[in-house]
């Protein structure tokens, strides 16, 4: 007896307990809800949990880690993650119309998932580096390194995804001390460039953020999903209509509720309240991620902790304003609440991180 609870807190020691209960919570509310919108094929939730324990693995593994060899690891994660969705390009699956995905003889890959941990790692790095004498071309050439693959996910295409990778990118560099003159800057050419960029879009692009204007307009194709979304969460009212009680759900009015609208079927049943326990989670997720950066010991350590965790912020962001229909569709699944293998193992390696930036501060200042 003795000897087992010595292996469990020898496996538990370098995990945060705080950041791990946070986790827990909300993976409990997405299989409840995963279950609710799939009651009819109880599989997929027997194969989210076993993604769940492969993700879980992953963060106990990179929780032993220190840091120090995470920063070794920068540089090759970024060039295997490039060449990789070069390789999409060339050799990739298209499936739905976009080419995301490559073979591996097994099964099929999705290379742009590596990214979201491989840029705010390769840029934590690359800042840490010079971070003695930061200047402006210095912030250029992140700039060029954040560029480089976001063009490659966005051209295959996956707007979602893009956004997410250029997202975990921006963050590091705004941390590392990007002046604000030069952000203003950004943003004045970003206004300038919208007509430039509207004009580059895809169609299918095109359409999203019209029908995000006024969904009416075509109620049966590109508006159902924002219109039957929106329903869902507006008819949860409160207290919502108990689990397993959505009628937009289990009538099949939402698209993708497993996925990216699964915050639809959770509204609906959880209501008003549900969200704020949702809400709540996120906040302390965030909060927690936050304190661990604050606290953390090195210049790399800090940068990657606060994108990682200003990540988490935006995944969670984007996919409930895309849902109410405050944003276009794009594609963002819920962090640890939406169903998925390659999205789940991503975001509980970042929480491994966090995991061991916390738990390895001590060791590096001393």
């Amino acid at each position: 007896m003795r000897a087992t609870e010595r292996l469990l807190e020898r496996v538990a020691a370098p995990l945060d307990r705080a950041l791990l209960w946070i986790v827990l919570g909300l993976l409990a509310l997405g299989l409840l809800t995963l279950y609710s919108a799939n009651v009819e094929a109880p599989a997929r939730v027997s194969a989210q949990a076993a993604n769940i324990g492969l993700a879980l693995a992953v963060m106990w593994v990179a929780a032993q880690m220190p840091p120090q060899q995470l920063m070794r690891w920068a540089l090759p994660a970024y060039v295997v993650g490039v060449l990789l969705l070069v390789a999409v390009a060339l050799f990739g699956d298209v499936r739905n119309g976009a080419r995301r995905w490559l073979p591996i003889g097994i099964g099929s890959v999705q290379p742009s998932e590596v990214m979201k941990i491989a840029m705010p790692l390769m840029l934590a790095w690359y800042f840490h580096k010079h971070e003695a004498a930061l200047r402006l071309r210095d912030y250029a050439l992140a700039a060029l390194l954040l560029a480089a693959p976001t063009l490659l996910i966005a051209r295959q295409p996956d707007l979602g995804t893009s956004l997410l990778v250029a997202a975990a990118g921006f963050y590091v560099i705004f941390l590392a001390g990007l002046p604000w003159k030069i952000l203003f800057g950004f943003g004045l050419a970003g206004a300038a460039s919208l007509p430039l960029i509207w004009s580059v879009m895809h169609d299918y692009q095109r359409r999203r953020i019209l029908t995000l204007l006024d969904p009416t307009e075509d109620p049966l194709g590109a508006g159902y999903h924002i219109i039957q979304s929106t329903i869902a969460v507006g008819s949860g009212g409160i207290a919502g209509k108990g689990w397993l009680k959505g009628t937009q759900t289990h009538l099949e009015f939402i698209p993708e509720r497993s996925t990216d609208f699964i915050f639809a079927v959770f509204s609906e049943e959880f209501g008003l309240i549900g969200n704020l326990l949702l809400l709540v989670l996120y906040l302390a997720l965030v909060m927690r991620g936050l304190m661990i950066a604050v606290n953390a010991p090195t210049f790399f350590a800090r940068l990657l902790a606060g994108a990682i965790t200003l990540t988490f912020f935006t995944y969670a962001f984007v996919n409930m304003g895309m849902v109410s229909g405050i944003l276009p569709v794009v594609g963002v699944p819920l962090p640890f609440v939406s169903y998925g293998g390659t999205a789940l193992v991503t975001l509980f390696l970042g929480v491994g991180i966090l995991m061991s930036i916390n738990g390895h501060r001590t060791l590096v200042q001393t």
